[in-house]
């Protein structure tokens, strides 16, 4: 059990950040272990058909890549480092790595693998004598290079509809901190979390200790790839929370078959026609242009002109974040979705 204690300064200093780097290697761990979740297998089956590719062709070493992740599927600290920003680019958390010093490196290594040996790809620099710092050095640079290889196959060019979802998970849990305050904020992001008298518990994670946040706030950072809430190992650190994102299985199901959601009514349907329907549906969170036709697999402009026509009919909120203009049923939408049936 990992405990952090907070106080009404370190509730006002919550914060959200994104990892592109973070999002990489807790990828790596479904890649090995697909009973972690269920959510990810199409995408898991596509990646590991191009990097048997690109293995058979000399261009990726997948063993060393793989070895990046422990028997029990703890990582390396120096490659799910604490974002500096609010969403730092994929080679800027990249150059942040190839600056970790051998002894780092090194250490951290041997750490995530504990109690277990190194494996194969990683253990001829633990014997390299007084060599083991270059020899460090250039496993790190290899690792960095190989990571960016992984990236560009594997996840860059799903990025940006895993950067909109991601964003709409902040949307939520920054309305709920601001409707109900800190209970409200974690009762819903995972079973392992419960929040009680100013102090936030997480459960079955490596590792027990108890930190007063001490006016160091705590950053949350939501994870498509995550599948429980992972705090830092050691106690020193800020509070730092990774925690699964909502609808993180939309990314996929989209592209294989369609957008998920409430199905509406026949009498809705009727009423409004089936793309306002679907629409309204969708709208149980808040979402920007482009994901909404991510998942409906249309234009924007389309979706465009729909949501013209809902928000001025009363049925969609809307409201502005950052560049983006999210939507989200109203009340009275809510209460038009709603049938009989259910």
């Amino acid at each position: 059990m990992i405990s952090f204690e907070l106080g009404v300064d370190d509730l006002a200093d919550t914060r959200f950040a994104l990892s592109p780097l973070s999002e990489a290697m807790l990828s790596l761990r479904v890649l090995q272990d697909p009973g972690l979740t269920a959510l990810h297998l199409p995408w898991r089956r596509a990646v590991l058909a191009q990097l048997r590719v690109r293995e058979r062709s000399g261009a990726l070493d997948v063993d060393l890549l793989m070895s990046l992740v422990a028997q029990r599927r703890t990582l390396p600290d120096f490659l799910t480092q604490r974002p500096e920003t609010f969403a730092p680019a994929f080679d800027d958390e990249l150059a942040r790595v190839r600056a970790t010093p051998p002894d780092v490196v090194l250490r951290d290594l041997v750490a995530a693998h504990a109690p277990d040996p190194l494996p194969e790809p990683l253990r001829a620099i633990a014997a390299g004598g007084g060599e083991r710092g270059p020899a460090v050095a250039r496993l790190r640079d290899a690792v960095c290079d190989l990571l960016r290889q992984y990236w560009d196959v594997a996840l860059a060019p799903h990025w940006p509809r895993m950067r909109l979802l991601l964003e709409a998970d902040m949307t939520y849990r920054a309305r709920q901190l601001a409707k109900g305050g800190a209970r409200l904020l974690f009762a819903d992001v995972h079973p392992n979390l419960r929040w009680h008298d100013g102090v936030l518990y997480v459960s079955r994670v490596l590792g027990e200790y108890h930190a007063a946040a001490a006016g160091r706030g705590l950053l949350l950072v939501p994870s498509v790839f995550a599948h429980k809430p992972a705090p830092p190992v050691g106690s020193d650190e800020p509070p730092l929370l990774f925690y699964p994102s909502r609808g993180a299985g939309t990314l996929w199901t989209a592209a294989d078959g369609g957008p998920p959601g409430a199905a509406p009514s026949d009498a809705l349907v009727a009423l409004i026609g089936p793309p306002r329907a679907r629409l309204l549906a969708l709208l149980e969170e808040p979402l920007p242009t482009a994901e909404l036709a991510r998942r409906l697999r249309v234009t924007p402009s389309a979706v465009s002109q729909h949501l013209r026509v809902l928000h001025g009919s009363g049925l969609l909120n809307r409201a502005r974040d950052g560049r983006s203009v999210l939507y989200r049923r109203s009340a009275l939408g809510d209460r038009l979705l709603a049938s009989p049936e259910r």
